[in-house]
């Protein structure tokens, strides 16, 4: 087979295998590429010698079987048997689960959380949404440190497994998307600095030199994530990537990175006849991110909304430290903006940014598909101080309503794993890093981090300690007793609700009619023939429902956390305390 490495910078080149060391030759296409040729079958390990230096993995290693440190395997994509054929899933009518392949389990591999599918099928999920499975230093962490962008954590089951995961899943009727990381890499196991310029001090990141994709020798880079990022469609027939913080991306190029890996990525959907969505997470609050290419956007097909989520908390938990401050002084107007606008700051000012922030949505014409909505997600419980979970702090009523709110809402649902059975198990911050200094560096960091919050270092649980991570799994014992199985219930009856009723997936933000009373706690919204309402206050509310073609009362029940009456000729719906209810017109 031939081998081959970008490696403009070195002077020579070895490729080194179980059979010995042997010379690379350039290519005399293809400036900076080194290429030869040798006898290899699945399984076997190879790496590359820069200038007599010691062996280094590929940069487009399809396997590390002995971590990111260690050498390359050779993967034969086209021996895996897949089940059969499958056409895919597309974002419109969508639910989203978002799922850590190494706490979803206690056994934390991909055939593990392969035999927990039929739970999500149960609950009505369209679309699992993986965390990062590139490999990364030891065998437990969240996923955001990785390196090898081309190869699947031997520890979760390797590329065999992964594609074991995606076949079950397709069985099931399940698309399958994978978070995938383009704006930084983990410090540890990146070998890429040897090979050329991936990185560049043009501009600076969170976490340190950003990846070039603007600097010499950035065509090669930007080749190297767009391959990537085709190898996991094509080879594991994933059904889309969600990409983690794009605006972190710095790319001063007037054709920009992500339009030219959104315009890859529609090629490829339409050569394999099926959807492939490409789902941003953004901080920008900039509609152009999912406008597409035609219109003057980047051509992505959904962003994440934390807007949405960040008024939905204050609401809930009355929050106001950080960014939720923005938030906390009216949050049910918060959340009435959201779901009508899309993003609360459209043009606004960000008191925690100290600046004017975001641009509207033209609601008209941007399908409310495009947005997905959440109460929680990795991010959002694992960046806290203890990895607490909603459930730890609100009642079973008050969670309730945050879940009536996401899933009969005008955008994509997604959910975090656990979070439909009021999970209680927290999900915290863990790594198992190699590098003793490194382990101190990220404990000492996360401490420091939270101190200035008010949190006392012994409170914060110490990433590297496998308790933490043991911590972090879901308890599967609950879903079957009370309160779970109560709450697993109702977010069954709200997804299947959603799948049965058009209203409830019409893209159409313009036709959402709001209605909230700040100080009494309660907002109601109508969608087509279908009416929500949502009590968030300790006692109990008499919601007038005109908001519409209905003014009168009357309706029909369809569900209720609590039992409650469909309003009467007053046309006023007495809602019980911390209770939510979805009605339709009759």
């Amino acid at each position: 087979m031939q081998f081959e490495v970008w490696a403009p910078q070195a002077a020579s080149v070895l490729l080194a295998t179980a059979d010995g060391r042997r010379p690379m030759e350039r290519d005399p296409l293809r400036a900076g590429w080194w290429t030869a040729e040798a006898e290899a079958v699945d399984g076997d390990r190879y790496g590359f010698v820069l200038d007599d230096g010691p062996v280094l993995p590929d940069p487009r290693s399809r396997r590390q079987p002995d971590g990111p440190d260690g050498e390359s395997a050779v993967v034969d994509q086209e021996a895996y048997d897949w089940r059969g054929e499958w056409t895919g899933r597309g974002l419109p009518g969508a639910v989203l689960y978002e799922l850590h392949i190494g706490t979803f389990t206690e056994a934390g591999t991909f055939d593990a959380a392969a035999e927990r599918l039929g739970h999500l099928v149960d609950l009505g999920i369209t679309h699992v949404s993986l965390m990062p499975v590139c490999p990364f230093p030891g065998t437990h962490g969240w996923g955001y440190e990785g390196v090898s962008l081309w190869a699947v954590h031997e520890p979760y089951g390797g590329p065999e497994g992964l594609k074991r995961f995606v076949d079950a899943a397709h069985g099931l009727g399940l698309a399958v998307v994978l978070d995938v990381v383009h704006n930084h890499l983990g410090p540890s196991g990146n070998h890429l600095p040897a090979f050329g310029p991936y990185f560049t001090d043009t501009h600076h990141t969170p976490w340190g030199s950003a990846v070039n994709l603007d600097a010499p020798g950035s065509d090669e880079v930007r080749a190297y994530l767009l391959g990537s990022a085709l190898a996991w469609l094509r080879d594991y027939r994933l059904d889309g990537l969600r990409l983690d913080a794009v605006h972190a991306l710095a790319d001063g190029r007037a054709l920009t990175f992500l339009e030219e890996l959104s315009a890859a990525v529609d090629a490829l959907a339409a050569e394999v006849g099926r959807p492939l969505p490409l789902i941003a997470e953004s901080d920008l609050c900039d509609p152009r991110t999912t406008t597409p290419r035609p219109e003057g956007g980047l051509g992505l097909h959904a962003q994440w909304n934390d807007d949405f989520h960040h008024a939905l908390h204050t609401a809930l938990t009355g929050e106001s430290q950080g960014y939720y401050a923005d938030f906390a002084a009216a949050p049910l107007a918060a959340i009435a903006k959201t779901v009508s606008a899309a993003f609360f700051h459209n043009g606004t000012y960000s008191t925690f940014r100290g600046r004017t922030h975001g641009r509207p949505v033209d609601i008209t014409r941007a399908p409310a598909h495009r947005f997905v909505g959440y109460s929680q997600t990795h991010d959002q419980i694992g960046n806290r101080a203890l990895g607490d979970r909603l459930a730890s702090s609100l009642s079973p009523g008050l969670q309730a309503c945050a879940a009536a709110l996401v899933l009969t809402g005008p955008f994509t649902p997604m959910l975090f794993m656990g979070e439909e059975w009021g999970a209680r198990t927290p999900w915290q911050f863990f790594t198992d890093h190699t590098d003793p200094a490194l382990a101190r560096a990220v404990r000492e960091g996360r401490r420091r981090e939270f101190a200035e919050h008010g949190w006392a270092a012994e409170d914060i649980p110490d990433p590297q300690d496998p308790g933490t991570r043991a911590r972090s799994c879901l308890d599967w014992s609950e879903p079957e007793r009370e309160p779970h199985a109560r709450m697993r219930a109702w977010y069954r009856e709200l997804i299947a609700l959603r799948h049965a009723m058009p209203d409830l997936s019409d893209p159409d933000l313009a036709a959402v009619r709001t209605a909230y009373d700040e100080e009494a706690r309660w907002i109601a919204y109508r969608r087509g023939d279908l009416r929500v309402a949502v009590n968030l206050s300790d006692a109990p509310a008499a919601i007038p429902l005109g908001l519409g073609r209905h003014r009168s009362g009357g309706g029909r029940v369809l569900a209720a956390w609590t039992p409650v009456e469909a309003p009467g000729a007053d046309g006023v719906l007495r809602l019980p305390p911390e209770s939510c209810v979805v009605l339709a017109d009759e």
